[in-house]
């Protein structure tokens, strides 16, 4: 007689029954054993397609003391080149039998809270944190309660803490030389904040100084949004000796020059070039089709991912930092000034 599939929700015994094996080879088909015999092991992923079984979470986290999940602070949700990296992360994750938790750090440090307390009460295995870091005192302690990455951010981290991101210096210096090699002498750089802004900026003045155009090279600062992108723009094309360039610190921030660009009848690159920085889905847009450099965010992801990996298996060292390849990407916004 066809055995009945129950209407609550399965257990591991039900799943054993309708298999006709032991609870105990269940189990050693669900954690991925290879001691179980292929017929057997058939048998019980059958039974659990067809009761539509699902292992307690809560239990096997008590039974494993783990939670098979990875908490993952993000510095702005708001920022598009983390969709990159956390598909870069996620999918290595994935892999392994982990899933992410979120947690913007941004919302909680204007409550008050530890950015990184709510991820931590939830008892996850490791954290990554993704952009500009935390207070590095508290990210010190939780690396001292379980493995911590960091992605995408170039601040010191603390000991035993992996950080993972682009070579911001050469990424810069990709953007400057394309821009001189197009024949632009007054370039303009909107500079952002943190480590990584400083990296950008500090490359786009050595690349101009080595091309002895210390001079021509000039810098507005930005808050890294499209608003400081624009606000930016606006103060470089009003001022005494408009550039004929603009390096934007990243692609959010370049949009807001464009469209200074467009309201003070400027075409680009006909009259002005524009570059930004991150290759988001943004700068990829037909009607923007923006020259940006590619960070690597899908493999800094992975490369998180893997550090991660590695800590919990107890390969994963001391630290240090990893730094993914930049590549310039030559769309529509760049081209040769009208005057030099």
């Amino acid at each position: 007689m066809e055995r009945s599939i129950p209407m609550r929700q399965p257990t591991i015994r039900d799943v054993a029954d309708h298999a006709g094996v032991s609870k105990s080879l269940v189990s050693l088909v669900l954690r991925g054993s290879e001691q179980v015999r292929p017929e057997k092991r058939e048998a019980v992923l059958r039974a659990v397609r067809e009761l539509g079984y699902r292992p307690n979470a809560a239990a096997r986290s008590l039974s494993e003391q783990r939670t098979r999940t990875v908490g993952v602070l993000l510095n702005d949700l708001r920022n598009p080149w983390f969709v990159d990296l956390l598909d870069g992360l996620n999918s290595l994750l994935h892999d392994n039998g982990l899933h992410m938790l979120l947690a913007d750090a941004r919302l909680n440090r204007r409550t008050g809270q530890d950015p990184a307390g709510p991820l931590l009460d939830l008892r996850v295995d490791g954290l990554v944190v993704v952009g500009t870091l935390p207070d590095p005192a508290a990210l010190a302690e939780a690396a001292e309660r379980l493995p911590v990455v960091v992605a995408g951010a170039r601040e010191p981290a603390p000991a035993g803490v992996d950080v993972v991101a682009n070579d911001d210096e050469r990424g810069a210096r990709l953007v400057t030389e394309h821009l001189i090699g197009l024949g632009h002498r007054r370039v303009a750089h909107i500079a952002g904040y943190g480590a990584v802004g400083e990296l950008r900026r500090r490359s786009f003045e050595a690349v101009m100084r080595e091309h002895g155009l210390a001079d021509e090279a000039v810098v507005e600062s930005g808050d890294m949004t499209e608003e400081g992108g624009y606000r930016a723009t606006v103060r470089l094309l009003t001022g005494a000796r408009r550039p004929t360039a603009v390096f934007a610190v990243n692609d959010i921030c370049a949009i807001g020059a464009l469209s200074a660009a467009e309201e003070s009848g400027l075409r680009v690159p006909r009259d002005l070039s524009v570059v930004g920085y991150d290759n988001t889905s943004i700068a990829r847009l037909r009607h923007v089709w923006l020259t940006t450099v590619d960070n690597a965010g899908y493999e800094v992801g992975r490369r998180a991912a893997r550090c991660l990996l590695d800590r919990f298996a107890g390969t994963g060292g001391a630290g240090g930092v990893q730094l993914a390849g930049p590549a310039l990407e030559i769309r529509g916004t760049t081209g040769r000034p009208l005057t030099d």
